[in-house]
């Protein structure tokens, strides 16, 4: 990475008081935010939350399905990226343009609490780690480990709010670092575990019907939610972009941190299956990587994933932390979220916003305590959180495809590919919204709906309209939606 990210000179105060960003992040350091998004606690507990609902052939069509969807979404951010460049922030930015300041709004504090939930897993996960060598810290939701978990969110906060080019140019050394314990983990696998008749015995999982095409479909959509969960932060160079030396620089870092991931995900998951039988991979404690280079290579093995673990997950923290901080800022500046959080320090970090960032998770953390699995709660919280960004952004995609096709006349073959790009990421991320399933889409709700009560004081107090008539339609399903979310955990008819 250039020295620019640590020496770039002081950029110019703006009109909130802090520094206005210089546009110094080169390629590498965008893709090394995606990479540093996506490889995070999620890459680490794939065998055994693939296991645990299906075989090699299932997760070969998950993973088909999934990177499919990625990708499409992927070219989305990539073609957003050029065509729209005065679009910064990302999905934030192409839901407001496309259906207006509320729906863009509410796309930006589902991201959030997206990546709040995301930061949920990580802690968890560094407990649930450390637990193996101090019972103490149990699964990452023991008292004992909601202290590490609170140590650790504080410190991380006073890091960030040093400066955001100084905490990206850490991320980008961590990242190279953490994607070592993968590497070594296929390798090892691949060369010492693997066996040709447990790798056949696990293709399929199930017995009777489990080779028909609706058990596949089952297994198919159990699993989808962990693949949106390990794919999530592909959009992260697009979310920084106005922090990018170059706006194309966007869309090369977005494929190239994309396809990189893809490709490691995929060999974690498959190298498993052929060292050891499906259902002694679903039983292993997270981070399953651990379990399994442990039966392979001795304990030594689960010690080393789990320090990699370690270096991964806080890595990630930091990635999606910045993330959160920069999404919440630009809703606030935008005028569409309190203003409070448009503030930015004297190193141009938007610290009202990365202090909210910080106390949301930090409640998370003492909501874990009281989850069955806390663990799997904020990795489906999280998942279920980003699918609605998701389908804001390819909708709008859509849009402007299906726009520009018109402009150019129906004969151009050259726009054609674009419409069906975004066609494809909007089936695709509306499948995401069917997996997700009722439990989580009303935990969902009741996440959202306070995003209209904050809407509509940061409007009211700029002294402009609130609503428009289907805007109000939608605030009131997502009341109803949150209350009857609330009344079903209460009641017990849904569980975390």
């Amino acid at each position: 990475m250039s020295s620019e990210l640590s020496t770039a000179p002081a950029p110019p105060a703006t009109a909130s008081g802090g520094a206005a960003p210089k546009r110094t992040l080169p390629v590498i350091a965008l893709s090394t935010l995606v990479v540093g998004t996506m490889v995070g606690a999620g890459v680490y507990s794939l065998p055994a939350n693939f296991a645990a609902s299906t075989g090699v052939v299932g997760s070969l069509i998950a993973w088909v399905v999934s990177g499919l969807g990625t990708l499409m979404l992927a070219l989305v951010f990539q073609r957003l990226a050029v065509s729209r460049p005065e679009l910064d922030a990302g999905i934030f930015a192409y839901a407001k343009a496309g259906f207006g300041n509320y729906v863009g709004f509410f796309s930006a504090f589902g991201y959030w609490a997206s990546a709040v939930a995301g930061n949920g897993t990580y802690v968890v996960l560094i407990g649930s780690a450390l637990g193996q060598a101090f019972p103490i810290l149990g699964e990452g939701n023991t008292p004992a480990s909601a202290l590490l978990s609170t140590a650790i969110l504080w410190a991380f906060h006073l890091l960030i709010v040093r400066g955001v080019r100084q905490a990206a140019l850490i991320n980008t050394v961590v990242t190279i670092a953490k994607i070592v314990p993968i590497i070594v983990f296929i390798v090892l696998v691949a060369l010492v575990g693997m066996h040709w008749h447990t790798f056949s015995a696990n293709l399929w999982v199930g017995a009777g019907d489990a080779r028909s095409a609706g058990a596949l479909f089952g297994q198919v959509r159990s699993t989808m939610l962990v693949a949106v969960f390990v794919f999530l932060g592909v959009e992260g160079a697009s979310v920084y972009s106005r922090y990018a030396r170059k706006r194309r620089d966007v869309g090369r870092a977005t494929m190239l941190g994309f396809g990189s991931v893809l490709v490691i995900l995929m060999l974690v998951t498959l190298v498993a299956y052929a060292a050891l039988p499906v259902a002694s991979i679903a039983g292993q404690h997270q981070p399953s990587m651990a379990g399994v280079l442990s039966a392979v290579v001795g304990p030594w093995g689960g010690v080393f994933v789990s320090v990699g673990l370690l270096v991964s997950v806080l890595g990630a923290f930091l990635a999606w932390t910045l993330m959160a901080a920069e999404v919440f800022f630009n809703a606030a500046r935008g005028g569409d979220a309190p203003a409070v959080f448009a503030r930015v320090n004297r190193a141009g970090v938007p610290s009202s916003a990365l202090l909210l960032t910080t106390l949301a998770v930090q409640l998370l953390v003492v909501v874990s305590l009281f989850s069955n699995d806390a663990f799997q709660f904020c990795l489906m919280l999280c998942a279920a959180l980003a699918v609605v960004p998701y389908v804001l952004t390819a909708g709008f995609a859509l849009r402007e495809a299906v726009a520009e096709r018109r402009r150019a006349g129906e004969a151009s073959a050259r726009v054609a590919g674009p419409v069906v790009t975004a066609a494809l990421a909007l089936v695709y991320t509306l499948f995401l919204v069917y997996a997700t399933g009722i439990t989580y889409l009303l935990i969902s709700a009741i996440v959202y709906a306070p995003a209209s009560l904050l809407f509509a004081a940061a409007r009211r107090r700029s002294g402009r309209r609130v609503f428009r008539p289907w805007e109000v339609a939608l605030a009131a399903f997502t009341v109803v939606a949150a209350l009857v979310g609330v009344v079903a955990l209460a009641a017990g008819w849904i569980a975390v």
